[in-house]
């Protein structure tokens, strides 16, 4: 397949998602929606590295996720991320009542090493699949090898649609509130002050307006990026920490102090196309899904994730009630266990766009939405996910 035609098929996917989640008023994800056409493109005519020949290989992809995490950093100030603590302690719930239900009614309907393979993949990413399908293998267990990595692909189908709805609903809510004058959002006051009118960061105020090109918003980004990476590089004697989630931090902070100004990928033209590669790298591991995959798993995969999703909204739900967070937000920010960053700002994003026209509503939901959102998405795949994939390889290895 030529370039061009395979890049112009993946445009036409993504922009059918679109349609279909505008149409929908964001009820039908586009995210979902995408997830179904790429699965049906694998199973006919798509080659299997349709997106690699479209020109994001895996190499580009890293590349973007570096300098997007870091970018949606400057979305958030410290004092937002301190506050977020209610949001920790809830996903941690989630979690918890993923384990605990497997563990228990699960294992009821399914053999213990089938439970224990699943969960990590479950609540997290492709680091904790990659884990669980090796240890799996192994033990000479093949088809739970295939299982674990079949979650990760799969998860996402019943995340990305209930996390529409449950946003949505919240953010009817809150929008209610806000036209009758109930609530006031808390507005990001250090982002804020970090700038100045034009948008330039305080740390460059005195470098004239010519100056400040795409390039230099690029390439300071890159800066903290860089410096996110060799953070994380120097720590791993001692300690684990994702150099994702550093990007998160240090982004937060770069705002903060006024080196990076708010989302300056979008002010350096570059936003689209960064959040355009990163989709399609996601999309491409739904190839690994094959029809003989899904027949052979479709049972045990259907029933973990149901039995899983159950346990994560009850005890969200708890938990959230006692935090005074809506049932529909907590369920919102636990269910990003299941696909983590983009999809979460993507899927967030497209929800407040569908709620209302007026900037300053669209303001004030994303406060109110997008922090928690991003916050949990990192807790979850980038964190928890991987400490659970070592302590259950473990388990399975000894038994």
């Amino acid at each position: 397949m030529a370039q061009m035609t395979a890049f112009t098929l993946l445009m036409a996917i993504l922009y059918i998602g679109d349609v279909v989640s505008i149409k929908t008023k964001a009820w039908v994800s586009s995210v979902f929606i995408c997830a179904v056409l790429f699965i049906i493109g694998y199973w006919t005519f798509f080659p299997e590295n349709i997106v690699e020949i479209a020109g994001i290989p895996p190499v580009v992809a890293t590349l973007l996720m570096y300098l997007l995490i870091t970018n949606m950093g400057t979305l958030l100030s410290i004092k937002e991320l301190a506050n977020q603590w209610k949001t920790i302690v809830i996903t941690f719930s989630g979690i918890v009542g993923i384990v605990v239900l497997l563990l228990t009614v699960g294992s009821l309907f399914f053999d213990f090493k089938t439970v224990l393979v699943a969960v990590p993949p479950l609540v997290g990413g492709i680091v904790s699949s990659l884990i669980m399908s090796e240890a799996a293998q192994s033990a000479g267990l093949t088809s739970l090898s295939v299982l674990a990595i079949l979650i990760y692909v799969m998860q996402g189908f019943a995340g990305y649609p209930l996390t529409s709805i449950m946003l949505k609903k919240e953010g009817k809510r809150m929008l209610e509130k806000y036209r009758s004058g109930e609530w006031t959002p808390v507005h990001e006051q250090e982002n804020e002050a970090s700038e100045t009118d034009e948008g330039t960061p305080k740390m460059f105020t005195k470098v004239p307006k010519k100056y400040h090109t795409d390039f230099s918003r690029i390439f300071r980004l890159a800066i903290v990026t860089l410096i996110a990476y060799y953070v994380s590089v120097w720590c791993a004697p001692f300690v684990t920490i994702s150099p994702f989630v550093l990007c998160l931090f240090l982004g937060v902070v770069a705002s903060t102090l006024g080196f990076l100004e708010k989302q300056p990928l979008k002010k350096a033209n570059s936003f689209g196309f960064a959040i355009l590669g990163l989709m399609l790298f996601i999309f491409d591991g739904l190839k690994k899904a094959t029809p003989e995959m899904l027949e052979e798993l479709l049972l045990p995969m259907v029933g973990i994730i149901v039995i899983g999703v159950i346990g994560m909204y009850v005890f969200s739900a708890i938990v959230g009630k006692f935090l005074g967070v809506s049932k529909e937000m907590a369920f919102a920010v636990s269910l990003t266990a299941l696909y983590g960053f983009p999809a979460d700002y993507i899927i967030t994003n497209e929800v407040i766009q569908s709620l209302t026209e007026d900037e300053k509503e669209k303001e004030a939901l994303t406060s109110h939405m997008m922090p928690p959102m991003l916050v949990a998405g990192f807790i979850t795949v980038t964190i928890v996910s991987v400490v659970l994939a070592g302590i259950f390889s473990s388990i399975l290895l000894s038994l």
